[in-house]
């Protein structure tokens, strides 16, 4: 086939059938800032292939990668450790196959695999039943707030503060096309979340509470009271969680009250990868709800000889069923991804998934503890597993933005600004988010504490 078959005959023809004038009609729904204005800059228009890779070559040498300077990068995307093995496993014939198994019957090995994945999760979560995976943890924490609206017929989601803006942004573009209501609220830095705040905007037309947890500063709490004020009121919690290794020193959501667990699996299994592709985690706490859940869940089953066998037992997206009639259209369930968490999940078992946790959140306490001493340093997060914000009273007139900058430039790449998360909320821009997982070294805090504080003297 040729890399351009389409004639503008053909172009033509298909603008007429869907009823665009032009291909500009087709991303109208895309904001405006968010649409490249010309060519992409930097990139040459017209080059020989040997040409093409010497110029990708030399800009590539302009990146920093993680591995390659002291790393505090959090706010949903982690850096750990993934053992070798994890890839040289997922790479086996058994599993290099199809993405999907739309003939399970002879996808053996990988329906036994997300099997054994769905169980992983569930007990992860403190859930009944987890699926096969979703897209990501966002997309994830979306298809919890329509599967609520299904299950109490009710279509007012409120969201915390605390949660991701990401996550935030993404419910609100779904909800345009749904006629959700969506509650969320502007975040507040401050040692505590403010739980109380968040249960008076509940009501009796509520279908949905969604809080993160850990939450977006770091800060952990307990759940509990938010659920009880969310289940009085017929509404359902929704806990997100961004970094599941956070749940091998944590009670896990379900025990506090959850009622569908959603999150982002790439911490397990899965590196940074530039931001993708990742990992949707979704569970349900009461197995009543299963069937309004998105997606697909394999099951155990006997052949006609009484061998164990596995199938789709439930599959609710729109290539296994009449469209309107699916639960989503965006529940891709990432099979790599899960066979990859699966992988590195049974490696570590739960010893080791609890040895890692601990070790997060001993270096997270030793960098804490230090930049506490950093002149020009307040650390905020007080109850924190391996991620806490910190404002940089010594930025004035500067940033905590600039100063994230300023310190990639010399080699340690410092945290997460919450204004570049947040724009447009001047009252954060000395707020930094700073994450600390078992690939940072004492050393490295070192040097992050010495460039804070020859940055803010």
């Amino acid at each position: 086939m040729r890399y351009l078959p389409l004639t503008d005959t053909d172009r033509g023809d298909m603008l007429e059938r869907v009823g665009a004038s032009s291909i500009d009609d087709l991303f109208v729904d895309v904001p405006e800032a968010a649409r490249l204005d010309g060519p992409i800059r930097g990139l040459p228009m017209h080059m020989s292939e040997m040409a093409v890779e010497r110029h990708m070559r030399a800009r590539s040498k302009k990146n920093l990668a993680a591995a390659d300077a002291p790393f505090f990068l959090g706010a949903g995307a982690y850096r750990h450790h993934v053992p070798a093995s994890v890839d040289t496993i997922i790479q086996r014939g058994e599993f290099l196959t199809a993405y999907t198994p739309y003939q399970p019957e002879i996808a053996q090995g990988t329906l036994q695999m997300l099997f054994e994945f769905q169980t992983q999760v569930a007990r992860l979560y403190g859930c009944a039943v987890a699926n096969a995976s979703m897209y990501d943890g966002s997309t994830a924490c979306w298809e919890a707030v329509a599967m609520a609206g299904r299950v109490t017929r009710k279509s007012r989601a409120v969201l915390s503060g605390a949660l991701h803006p990401h996550y935030t942004e993404v419910v609100k573009t779904m909800a345009q096309f749904t006629g959700d209501t969506i509650a969320d609220s502007a975040p507040t830095v401050q040692p505590e979340p403010d739980e109380a705040g968040l249960i008076a905007r509940i009501d009796d037309q509520t279908s949905c509470v969604v809080v993160q947890y850990p939450d977006i500063l770091g800060r952990v709490s307990d759940l509990s009271k938010v659920a009880e004020a969310a289940h009085e009121k017929g509404a359902l919690l929704i806990a997100v969680v961004t970094e599941p290794v956070a749940l091998g020193a944590i009670a896990s959501p379900g025990e506090l009250g959850a009622d569908i667990v959603v999150g982002e699996g790439q911490s397990i299994g899965v590196g940074l990868q530039f931001g993708g592709p990742y990992l949707g985690l979704f569970a349900v706490r009461d197995k009543k709800h299963v069937r309004q859940m998105p997606g697909r869940l394999c099951g155990e089953t006997q052949d006609a000889e009484g061998k164990r066998g596995y199938v789709l037992t439930l599959s609710t997206r729109e290539q296994h069923i009449r469209r309107e009639k699916a639960t989503s259209n965006i529940c891709t369930n990432s099979g790599l991804c899960a066979l990859a968490f699966t992988v590195h999940m049974t490696l570590l078992g739960e010893k080791g998934l609890r040895q890692l946790a601990m070790e997060n959140h001993r270096l997270a306490c030793i960098a804490a503890d230090r930049l506490a001493k950093v002149p020009g340093v307040e650390v905020i997060t007080r109850s924190f597993f391996n991620e806490f914000a910190v404002k940089l009273t010594g930025a004035k007139g500067i940033g905590a933005r600039q100063i994230v900058r300023d310190l990639a430039d010399e080699g340690v790449l410092a945290g997460v600004s919450l204004a570049r998360l947040y724009p447009g909320h001047p009252e954060l821009d000395d707020a930094l988010l700073i994450a600390v997982t078992e690939t940072s070294t004492e050393d490295d805090i070192a040097a992050l504490a010495h460039a804070l504080q020859e940055k803010l003297a």
